[in-house]
């Protein structure tokens, strides 16, 4: 096995590892699957934006934190603060209720007011910045002469994730037909996001 192939093999590892856990970004990913609105755009816009924080982190992002730590704590600041908003609109959502998955009611969002969501969800989201671009940019240290190898590992599973959950929702289209099951969703969303919320603020991620 040579060398540029370990490195992809170890980007990709990393990669999916890190964009697996459910958040923001990936629950509206998936909500977007489940009512199949501007799904390709969305999950296509999910993956380049990877690609390009990938990039960021295998170029060297990890050194200019560490050069600027004030860098890093206003991330840590700015993602408590997000995170903290997105989860009280999520938990606001859970007990209001009212939200089905039915295509025959309400007009869809257009593609510009949904790629701003998710531009927002993807670029303001803290473990972009805090875990995923420092951490696979050290990691790709470990593969010098490597580091695009890495990188293109690491954005394969970002492309195969977001699809797979954008297009593979749809399975789940009857549970979600049911207004108890998007409450369901939603107050676990906000659960998740307070959690993160309060590990940031403690010093954690």
């Amino acid at each position: 096995m040579t060398q540029s192939l370990v490195a992809a093999l170890a980007g990709f590892r990393l990669g999916l590892g890190l964009i697996v856990a459910i958040g923001a970004q990936n629950a509206f990913v998936l909500r977007q699957g489940l009512r199949r609105e501007h799904v390709f755009a969305v999950a296509l816009f999910c993956a380049l934006s990877d690609a390009v924080l990938i990039a960021l982190g295998v170029a060297g992002f990890a050194a200019v934190t560490a050069r600027l730590p004030w860098l890093a704590e206003a991330l840590r600041w700015g993602g408590v603060a997000f995170l903290g908003w997105y989860a009280i609109r999520a938990a606001r959502a859970a007990w209001v209720g009212g939200a089905a998955l039915d295509a025959g009611q309400g007009a869809a969002p257009s593609l510009a007011a949904v790629l701003a969501t998710v531009a927002a969800l993807t670029w303001a989201n803290p473990h972009v910045w805090l875990d995923t671009v420092v951490l696979l940019g050290a990691v790709s240290a470990q593969f010098p002469g490597e580091g695009l190898a890495f990188g293109a590992g690491a954005a394969t599973a970002s492309v195969l994730f977001f699809f797979a959950l954008a297009y593979g929702a749809r399975l789940l289209a009857p549970l979600f037909a049911r207004p108890a099951a998007w409450r369901l969703l939603d107050a676990g969303v906000a659960l998740i996001l307070a959690s993160v919320a309060a590990r940031l603020a403690l010093g954690g991620v």
